[in-house]
């Protein structure tokens, strides 16, 4: 079933197409859009917040998925097992499952549609668009860029939850400091 949604997609191709998707795989290249869309956010405060859980789902994404899953798998790519297929890229050398683009996109764009609804699907969206060109580029199977996807939301859910339990403990330990700073002036004056 993989190989035939595959072929189906090499039937696309044309030389408008074959550009856009080549530049929208570029922008998973290595995580570099979202790692830039991170640091930016983490510098306006509005979005800091956002931004930390994003810079903690791009981290968790990386050692869960390219860490640990893709040797623990093993999986080859469809270009490695066809080969007379024309990539419009360089041949990938590490392993295809999960879809590395895929999860990075989909935790990075989680991460932002978790606390800003309209920038996060925009996010959502151009990340949709990576995991379909790396179909479309014959890089990954469907299944693998499945598997990036939900591993994406995975490390995106588990960064909010790990962010908002940290954000909890700090506001409870500074109002336990605040309560001993009130009752220690409050001494000073009795």
């Amino acid at each position: 079933m993989d190989f035939w949604i595959l072929y189906r997609l090499q039937e696309l191709h044309n030389g408008f197409l074959d550009g856009l998707m080549t530049g929208i795989s570029f922008l998973g290249n290595a995580g570099w859009f979202w790692i830039v869309l991170t640091i930016l956010l983490l510098c306006i405060p509005r979005y800091r917040k956002s931004g930390i859980v994003m810079a903690l789902a791009l981290i968790l994404d990386l050692c869960i998925c390219n860490l640990a899953l893709k040797p623990l798998v093993a999986r080859e790519r469809p270009c490695w097992i066809d080969p007379t297929v024309k990539l419009l890229l360089d041949m990938p050398t590490d392993y295809s499952f999960p879809s590395g683009h895929s999860a990075a996109s989909f935790a990075a764009a989680a991460g932002l549609f978790f606390y800003h609804r309209r920038e996060g699907s925009a996010a959502l969206i151009v990340a949709s668009l990576i995991a379909f060109s790396r179909l479309y580029l014959f890089v990954h199977f469907p299944t693998d860029v499945l598997g990036g996807i939900l591993t994406g939301l995975l490390c995106a859910y588990l960064a909010r939850a790990i962010t908002e339990k940290a954000g909890k403990y700090r506001a409870s330990e500074k109002k336990k400091r605040n309560k001993g700073r009130y009752f220690k002036k409050r001494d000073i004056f009795r």
